[in-house]
């Protein structure tokens, strides 16, 4: 059975947070954006980090039978876009993501808690 919206984006933050992704973004866009109704944004530190943050968020969901629609980026590493359809996941390189600031374009978006479970 399909995931919802909310666990899609609290695996996927876990993933990113597993792999030591920084500055983790959940935002809900429902009647902002046409696009998505999930946005969530992260950065890794180096090319190679970006694409093992996202090749692990998509083997992660993928092992709770979710497959994206589509994946963009993971040739440059510099901003991977991972389409879930109800939720859209950005992750970054930090100069990157500086300059696009999806979260001033989304800035209407309600932030969202996350479910992070932090391992010892």
């Amino acid at each position: 059975m399909p995931e919802e919206p909310i666990e899609i984006l609290n695996t996927a933050a876990q993933a990113i947070f597993d792999k030591k992704g920084v500055n983790i973004l959940a935002l809900d866009v429902k009647g902002v954006s046409t696009l998505t109704d999930y946005i969530l944004i992260a950065e890794g530190n180096v090319d190679r980090h970006v694409v093992a943050i996202a090749q692990e968020i998509i083997e992660t969901l993928k092992n709770k039978g979710e497959r994206p629609t589509h994946v963009e980026g993971l040739q440059t590493g510099d901003w991977i876009v991972i389409d879930y359809l109800d939720c859209m996941i950005h992750i970054f390189m930090p100069g990157l993501r500086d300059k696009y600031r999806l979260e001033e374009l989304f800035r209407e978006g309600k932030i969202i808690d996350l479910k992070l479970k932090i391992n010892d």
